[in-house]
């Protein structure tokens, strides 16, 4: 099955925190981000684009993060701490990728679907999540 890359470079306000992030979707599909009615998520504004641990390179600002955990813990909530900006994080539904913030992207892909996802009844939603951090392995 075709595959179509899409790369994903943004960052906090400030500019001190970069990011390159790829996502990739069958052949002409547009990715897909999910805005979450949690409680931090609906403060925050955050719109998430998962990607495997592997597709994510944090580019600059390491010593300029901050981190926030709450409720379990499992979810690291990092922060740039001279503007304050959420651009990504560990989320507690996939330990084993990022979540990036839509909105901290130089550039959102074309045809972006944003779909609405229920934060607010957890548990009985997460593993609808689970499979967006796991990278597809092929036989090229």
């Amino acid at each position: 099955m075709n595959r179509t890359e899409w790369p994903l470079r943004g960052g906090c306000h400030c500019g001190a925190v970069r990011f390159l992030a790829t996502i990739e979707t069958d052949a002409g599909a547009a990715p897909v981000a999910y805005e979450c009615n949690c409680s931090i998520c609906r403060m925050l504004g955050f719109q998430h684009l998962i990607v495997a641990q592997e597709n994510f390179d944090l580019l600059q600002g390491e010593d300029d993060l901050s981190s926030y955990t709450f409720n379990t813990g499992v979810a690291r909530h990092s922060f740039c701490r001279h503007c304050g900006v959420k651009s990504f994080y560990v989320p507690r539904s996939n330990p084993d990728g990022y979540s990036i913030n839509l909105r901290c992207l130089d550039k959102v892909p074309a045809g972006i679907r944003i779909e609405p996802f229920d934060g607010q009844q957890w548990e009985a939603n997460a593993a609808s999540l689970a499979h967006l951090s796991k990278v597809e392995k092929r036989n090229d």
